[in-house]
């Protein structure tokens, strides 16, 4: 019996092939004489722009050119060649780094060197928008901090776990969305939901109190701004297992953003696709559940206040319920976090918060 290739290593061999074809490039040219270069879509600002169309924000067609005859482009480029050949490394034997890793990996080449991780993490970026693959794609992964609970059961496609299999429910705490689980196959589930939780306390509270049963869902904690690779575990429980997704933030101009990022995606992955959920439902907290549960609240900062500005001028925001809230949150002055509720008893959002809200928005779960 032919052995079964799994979609990861489909990824594997398509991002291999890929890395293979930057280099060839790279020797051809040199080969004959040339200074070597890339061509890639550029990241300035002015040429990131939201489209309706596809609900996220995208690269435009305007290209840059990276020469190394250029003096300026010199450093750049030989970071980025050292970037492909690290990428290749991890691929090629199946491993992965972190984004910290790789930028010490960097460091101890004798004529690779970095002013700070920061330009390591741009150098990566501009490999992702050279060969139109995304860092995990390479194997290179930030540090792991989501997790993810419920009835699921995900077969791994490691090195060492290829074919075995585990329910997502079989630890009480959740297991850590790390390269494992991103690459792992999604084999059978009985949910039919996700619901999304930006705090760890909360996502603790929903499965002491088994959320995952009571509204037949996937828990997933983001730590704040949900990382790409929990975004693409989103996007594949939406998109191929035709999962409706509820998201749970503070109530706050920077839980309204992490919520926007997960339905819509960010300016700094505009290149890449499969990390969003256009159709998931923000259900707060809102500034009208503020005063409609008579939350306790604090006084907007400042720097709250100016947020709440910029987010009014993002398009992405001109329809209710973002627009009409963030208006509200304006109008009161108030934030408040998820603990919030606690108020009222350490089951209430279970209770009786998150029935009413994704009762309102979907009658029939």
């Amino acid at each position: 019996m032919a052995k079964r290739v799994s979609e990861a290593d489909k990824q594997r061999e398509a991002t291999d092939k890929a890395l293979k074809q930057l280099g060839a490039l790279v020797y051809d040219q040199i080969n004959q004489g040339e200074f070597p270069w890339v061509m890639m879509q550029s990241r300035s600002i002015d040429n990131i722009q939201y489209d309706p169309q596809v609900r996220q924000y995208i690269l435009g067609d305007r290209m840059v050119k990276r020469h190394s005859r250029n003096i300026k482009h010199i450093r750049p480029f030989t970071q980025l060649v050292w970037t492909a050949w690290f990428a290749r490394e991890l691929v090629r034997q199946r491993k992965t780094s972190t984004l910290r890793e790789a930028y010490y990996s960097a460091r101890g080449q004798r004529d690779i060197e970095y002013t700070d991780q920061q330009e390591s993490d741009s150098i990566i970026t501009d490999l992702e928008v050279s060969l139109n693959k995304a860092r995990e794609d390479f194997g290179i992964f930030p540090e792991e901090r989501s997790a993810i609970f419920g009835d699921i059961t995900i077969e791994y496609t490691v090195p060492g776990y290829e074919g075995r299999r585990t329910n997502l429910t079989d630890h009480p705490d959740g297991i850590m969305v790390g390269p494992a689980v991103t690459s792992s196959e999604f084999i059978e589930t009985t949910a039919n939901k996700v619901i999304v939780v930006e705090k760890g306390a909360m996502f603790t509270r929903l499965v002491e109190e088994q959320a995952h049963k009571k509204f037949n869902a996937i828990l997933i904690h983001t730590a704040g701004q949900a990382p790409r690779s929990t975004r693409s575990i989103i996007h594949r429980l939406s998109k191929d297992w035709g999962m409706p997704v509820y998201i749970f933030t503070d109530g706050d101009p920077w839980g309204v953003h992490i919520a926007q990022v997960i339905c819509s995606g960010s300016a700094n992955a505009a290149h890449l696709r499969g990390l969003t959920a256009p159709d998931a439902k923000w259900i707060g907290v809102w500034a009208s559940d503020i005063i409609d549960y008579k939350l306790p609240t604090e006084n907007l900062t400042e720097f709250d206040k100016k947020r709440l500005t910029e987010l009014q001028d993002d398009p992405r925001y001109n329809e209710d319920p973002w627009k009409k809230q963030i208006e509200l949150f304006i109008k009161i002055q108030k934030k408040a976090e998820l603990e919030a509720f606690s108020r009222y008893g350490l089951t209430y959002i279970v209770d009786k918060y998150l029935p009413e809200k994704i009762g309102a928005i979907a009658p029939d779960s």
